[in-house]
C-alpha cells in the first residue's frame, strides 16, 4: 500500500489526524477531490492520511477486510495502515489522543476493522455502507454478508469484536452512515455495526435518541455521562455511496448528492468541527524547529481535477527528489509505497524520527517507515 497525506498549511503541533479509506475502485485523490476532506481540514484544521491500496494486493482496489491475515491485530493491511499512523503522529507532532478513522464501503469495512483490532489508537470512527467486523472470512463469506445474507446475534458480534484485540476500553465513538436503496450493501450491515459497538459500551439496543430530518433518520446511544458514543444515520433512497451536500465535494461514481455532507456531519460527531460554525483560524507556520512536512495529498483545483504524486524515488536514492506532476489521478506506476501528491504550497520530503527521539520510540518509528517503505 501506499501513504498519501495532507498536512494544511500553517497546521501546528498537537493537531487531530483523520485517516481515510477509500472505496472499491477509487484511489486516494480521487476520494478526497469528491468527499471533501483536504477542503474540511483547511476549515477545521487537522491532518489527513490516506492510505491508498495497490492492485497487486486486489484488483478492484478494494481493502481486504475480509481476509485473516489483513483483518488481524499486528498482521497485513491492519498493520501497514497502523504504522502509517505512527509515522504520521511521530513526524508531524500530530495529537495521539485525536486519531480518528473513516471509510467508505470495503474502505468502511476496513475502517471497523482498525477500530476493532487498534481501538486504543482512535478516538472515533465512522463507517460508511460498510460491514460489521469479523463476519467474513472468505470472498464467498463476504458477498453473503453484504447482500445481509445470514445473521449473527448481538452476542456472536460483541464476541467477534471482543476477540480483536484485549483492549479494556475506553472505546471509540462510532458513526455509521447508510443508505436506504443500497443494492450493494444491504441496510441490515448498518444495523449489525451499531449492536455490534453497542456491546462493548455497554448500551442497550434502544436509542437514547431518535430524530428525522429531511431524508435522514437519525439514532443515537449515549454513555452514562451523557455523551453520544453510537450514531446511526440511514438516507432514504439513497444508494451505495458516501453522502454529499453543503458546498463540500463532488458528486461522482458512489460519492452521491443528497444534500447531507457526511464528511462535515461526521467531524462535528467527533467534535472537530462545531455545528453551525467554523473552527478557530489555523495556526501561524510553524518555526524552523517544527518536524518537517513530506509530500501532500493534493488539493483539487479549479476544473475539479487532482494533480497526482511526484515521480518515485529510486530505491538507490534514500532521499525522495520531485519531479514532474502527472496528469489527474494517475500516480507513477513504480511509486514508492508511501509517496504523496503534492499540493500546492506543500513541500515533499521523508518522514524521519527527530534526532532527540529516545532509542525505543526511534525503534518503532523506523520499523514502521521500513514497512511503509520510507526507510531502508
Amino acid at each position: 500500500m501506499k501513504a498519501r497525506y495532507y498536512r494544511p498549511e500553517g497546521l501546528s503541533e498537537g493537531a487531530p489526524l483523520v485517516v481515510v479509506l477509500h472505496g472499491c475502485k477509487q484511489d486516494a485523490p480521487e476520494y478526497d477531490h469528491r468527499a471533501g476532506w483536504s477542503q474540511l481540514a483547511d476549515q477545521a484544521g487537522f491532518a489527513l492520511l490516506y492510505p491508498e491500496q495497490h492492485h497487486g494486493n486486489n484488483p478492484n482496489m478494494c481493502f481486504n477486510w475480509f481476509r485473516p491475515r489483513d483483518a488481524r491485530r499486528d498482521s497485513g493491511e491492519a498493520l501497514s495502515i497502523r504504522q502509517m499512523i505512527e509515522a504520521m503522529v511521530e513526524t508531524h507532532g500530530l495529537d495521539r489522543g485525536r486519531v480518528f478513522v473513516t471509510g467508505l464501503s470495503a474502505g468502511g469495512a476496513m475502517a471497523n476493522v482498525m477500530l476493532a483490532t487498534y481501538p486504543e489508537v482512535f478516538a472515533g470512527g465512522a463507517i460508511i455502507a460498510g460491514l460489521a467486523y469479523g463476519r467474513a472470512t472468505t470472498v464467498p463469506e463476504a458477498f453473503d454478508c453484504m447482500r445481509g445474507q445470514g445473521t449473527a446475534s448481538d452476542e456472536e458480534l460483541w464476541a467477534l469484536l471482543r476477540e480483536a484485540s484485549a483492549h479494556p476500553g475506553p472505546w471509540p465513538r462510532v458513526a455509521i452512515w447508510q443508505g436506504t436503496a443500497d443494492h450493494t450493501v444491504a441496510p441490515s450491515n448498518a444495523d449489525d455495526i451499531a449492536a455490534q459497538w453497542r456491546s462493548v459500551h455497554h448500551l442497550g439496543e434502544a436509542p437514547t435518541l431518535s430524530e428525522v430530518s429531511g431524508g435522514r433518520a437519525r439514532r443515537v446511544w449515549c454513555d452514562a455521562a451523557g455523551e453520544a458514543v453510537i450514531e446511526l444515520n440511514t438516507v432514504a433512497a439513497m444508494g451505495h455511496g458516501t453522502p454529499l451536500g453543503d458546498d463540500l465535494g463532488a458528486p461522482g461514481p458512489f460519492m452521491l448528492d443528497v444534500g447531507i455532507s457526511s464528511t462535515r456531519e461526521i467531524a462535528r460527531f467527533w467534535g472537530l468541527e462545531a455545528a453551525g460554525e467554523a473552527e478557530a483560524p489555523l495556526a501561524p507556520e510553524p518555526t524552523a524547529t517544527s518536524k518537517p512536512a513530506v509530500a501532500a495529498l493534493p488539493k483539487a483545483v479549479s476544473n475539479g481535477s487532482l494533480k497526482a504524486s511526484a515521480k518515485p524515488t529510486p530505491k538507490s536514492d534514500p532521499e525522495p527528489k520531485p519531479g514532474q506532476r502527472r496528469p489527474a489521478g494517475l500516480p507513477s506506476p513504480a511509486t514508492a509505497r508511501t509517496s504523496g501528491a503534492k499540493r500546492q504550497k506543500a513541500s515533499p520530503g521523508t518522514v524521519k524520527p527527530t534526532e532527540s527521539a529516545p532509542s525505543g520510540v526511534r525503534g518503532i518509528i523506523e520499523d514502521a517507515l521500513r514497512a511503509a517503505g520510507l526507510m531502508r
